[in-house]
């Protein structure tokens, strides 16, 4: 039995920083992964559930074995508008999620800066959010899913019943088992509408500050660090807190909350297409260019003010400029991104950061964000911060690159930070045993034995963090 050529494909991250040649299977129904399973087993490949590849590392690819995309699993099956319960099959997108519940007055409880990505790669990496201290991660929202596990096994799954696998395939990269329904408890909103305030800050640690102390008191809450700015600015940037209109503040809910109030213009100033602004982008990608663009940006926030805008507006600020990401060049980019414990976030941090600027090679963009810890197995959680980072990859220093970060895995490591596993790239199988924990790590083989004994699903992420050494 051999595969035909046409389901072969050269898939990638979304960061355009690493590839991997797969045998695509698209799944429309239940039936169909268990079919995909029996595949494998007998032609002894490997699978990897992938839903709308928009991870930045190697999650979603599988080099040499089967992609299993589920975006055609994209049924909303149930929607009551009463309770805000949404029942949905993995290959749904965010997308798809707002603008069936939104009209109705409700909003999904957490979700990532795209809008794009599907909810089965949601629960797999357990995205978080702009409200992680007050909402968690979007596991947390979620009361019941049912999964087929390699074995050919239906499951049912809340906090409840099959726990230890509830709180293990959410968070679990899609290793244990493929989701088929998910089950989402909505956020109930009053307006289209969200109140933003917006203030300069002058270096990190007053960065860091405006988080810790605001976060509690506001709905979102989230920042812009300019990674290239050192001195006495290192750590500079914006924070933009938000919260929801409460019921009554809204003068025209009604029409805020129609779909055609949340679209994002395709075109720029109403004249260019917005698909053409990533090549206007590329020539400015560099050191020297992007400190500029950070430099104007900052000096345009220094003023302090308040705004509303669309909750789409406000969220998903990724899909502003379509395919932004291919405006760093063929390398592609990596987004490195660390969660650090509120006491040694801000020292580990301008090391870094320092360290980034002394061998040639800042971010070009930095995001933070509050979090909290949570109950998952594979958590990235903890009570303190996160900083994204966004790096170009060029062919001559990829190497330097992978580098400087390995070297910030040990800074984070020794501040008793963590890792999440649908961003870095460069994380070793050391650096993953040393965050996680051995017990961890024993309860999550011990599941992937029992869920998964003929280790079908795998994924160049899971050989490079938990086949190396572990």
């Amino acid at each position: 039995m051999s595969l035909p050529l046409n389901n072969f494909a050269h898939l990638e991250n979304f960061g355009h920083s690493l590839r991997a040649p797969s045998y695509c299977f698209r799944p429309t129904r239940t039936e169909d992964i268990h079919d995909v399973f029996q595949i494998a087993k007998k032609l002894g490949l490997t699978i990897t559930a992938r839903g709308a590849g928009r991870s930045y590392n190697d999650a979603s690819l599988n080099g040499g074995g089967i992609a299993l995309d589920m975006s055609a699993m994209n049924q909303i099956l149930e929607w009551d508008s009463a309770s805000g319960l949404v029942r949905c099959e993995p290959g749904v997108t965010l997308e798809q999620l707002w603008q069936c519940v939104e009209p109705d007055g409700w909003w999904p409880p957490v979700v990532s800066g795209t809008m794009k990505t599907t909810l089965g790669g949601c629960l797999a990496a357990n995205i978080h959010g702009k409200n992680n201290l007050q909402k968690g991660p979007i596991g947390e929202h979620v009361p019941e899913f049912t999964a087929i596990l390699p074995t050919g096994a239906l499951i049912t799954c809340t906090p409840r019943q099959n726990a230890d696998l509830f709180y293990a395939l959410i968070s679990g990269l899609g290793l244990l088992g493929v989701f088929t329904s998910i089950t989402l408890q909505m956020k109930r909103i009053h307006s289209g509408l969200i109140a933003v305030d917006a203030r300069p800050v002058p270096n990190l640690n007053s960065h860091l500050r405006d988080l810790l102390d605001n976060a509690p008191h506001y709905d979102y809450i989230v920042g812009w660090l300019d990674t290239t700015a050192g001195g006495h600015s290192l750590g500079r940037g914006q924070i933009h807190a938000a919260r929801n209109l409460r019921e009554g503040e809204d003068p025209e809910p009604q029409k805020t909350m129609q779909l055609a109030y949340q679209h994002l213009p395709d075109r720029l100033f109403g004249v260019m297409p917005k698909s053409l602004l990533h090549y206007f982008m590329n020539p400015f990608m560099n050191n020297l260019g992007v400190w500029g663009i950070n430099t104007a940006k900052y000096t345009a926030s220094l003023r302090k003010h308040t705004f509303r805008q669309s909750h789409a507006e406000f969220h998903f600020l990724l899909d502003y400029v379509p395919d932004w990401e291919r405006s760093f060049g063929h390398g592609g980019l990596i987004q490195y991104q660390s969660f650090l414990p509120k006491e040694t976030a801000e020292v580990a941090w301008r090391e870094m950061i320092q360290l980034s600027h002394r061998r040639g090679l800042p971010s070009y963009l930095g995001v933070t964000k509050r979090h909290r810890p949570d109950k998952f197995l594979l958590t990235h959680a903890l009570d303190g911060f996160s900083l994204a980072m966004d790096f170009k990859v060029t062919g001559n220093e990829r190497a330097q690159l992978s580098h400087l970060l390995q070297e910030f895995d040990r800074m984070v490591l020794e501040a008793g930070g963590r890792f999440y596993f649908a961003k870095n790239s460069e994380t070793s199988a050391e650096s993953a045993r040393a965050f996680l924990g051995e017990e961890t790590i024993v309860k999550f083989k011990k599941l992937k034995k029992r869920c998964d004994p003929n280790n079908l699903l795998d994924s160049d992420l899971y050989k490079r963090v938990f086949e190396q050494r572990i």
